[in-house]
């Protein structure tokens, strides 16, 4: 790292964590502004990005928003559904706020329409599906920090972190990086403290994977109450009490007992008809 102080370097940890999460993977096209961030060209036609120098654009973008006293003047754009959650996470632990899916036209420069904002700054995931956001933010005069791949433009671009923005494990690290770089640039997080917050919160989920998940978890609790509710009864009676089938059972003895006792239909105590007024 050229002119960066030692204490900004990635450690062996951060670039093994970058490879593996193949951030360095690029695509088969390479516009000319992202042929300086491009390693060399494997010869299956893939563009390997140089790692050194996305760290490099990843320390001077924090370092941007680290600048910005209310972190609320930043709005993290993001259209690329890998980058939802990503984004998502990243605006809430800066403390920024997140514009996820569809971009709404007129955002930036319709004051009439509900979702009009007014940042400072805009963080975008992909030149390519965000461009509406960064013409936008062209009109206004905003800078913007975005994510670029080997075939992104950089027009109205004024940092680009050459990164691979197409994977969603690619997407998650940048982002999970950025933020923890940011929070070490502003004093709350130290260099040597490692941050509690796992990256796997960054990384994108498949809805139907979270609902099995959620019917697993929802069958798992059924049956762990079922199994609690299943217990052994006493019957016995207590005291004087007659109470449940025990006592139905006592009462059924008891009017068996004043059944035999007596007949009925032999009383001698019974009423004589009443004479009939017919007669």
């Amino acid at each position: 790292m050229s002119k960066s102080p030692a204490i900004l370097n990635p450690t062996d940890e951060d670039i093994q964590l970058m490879l593996a999460a193949q951030c360095h993977i690029g695509t088969k096209n390479a516009t000319s502004h992202m042929k300086p961030y491009v390693f060399k060209r494997r010869s299956d036609g893939v563009n390997i990005i140089n790692i050194g120098k996305t760290w490099e654009k990843l320390v001077l973008a924090a370092r941007v928003l680290a600048a910005i006293e209310n972190p609320q003047d930043i709005v993290i754009v993001s259209a690329r559904p890998y980058g939802h959650r990503a984004a998502l996470k990243f605006a809430k632990y800066i403390g920024a706020e997140a514009v996820v899916g569809r971009f709404t036209p007129g955002t930036f420069t319709n004051y009439i329409t509900r979702s009009f904002r007014e940042p400072r700054l805009v963080v975008c995931t992909d030149p390519h599906s965000d461009f509406q956001a960064i013409k936008e933010a062209s009109y206004v005069n905003m800078p913007v920090i975005s994510l670029c791949d080997t075939d992104s433009l950089l027009h109205y671009v004024d940092v680009a972190i050459p990164t691979n923005n197409k994977g969603k494990h690619a997407l998650g690290l940048i982002y999970w990086l950025f933020a923890r770089a940011v929070l070490r640039l502003r004093g709350t997080l130290e260099y040597g403290a490692p941050w509690d917050v796992m990256v796997d919160m960054f990384f994108y989920r498949d809805p139907e994977e979270i609902e099995k998940e959620n019917e697993a978890g929802n069958a798992d609790e059924v049956t762990g109450e079922w199994n609690a509710t299943v217990e052994e009864t006493d019957w016995t009676i207590e005291g004087s009490a007659l109470d449940g089938p025990a006592g139905i059972a006592a009462a059924a003895g008891d009017w068996n007992a004043q059944a035999a006792s007596g007949d009925w239909a032999d009383d001698d105590t019974a009423a004589p008809a009443a004479p009939s007024g017919w007669d």
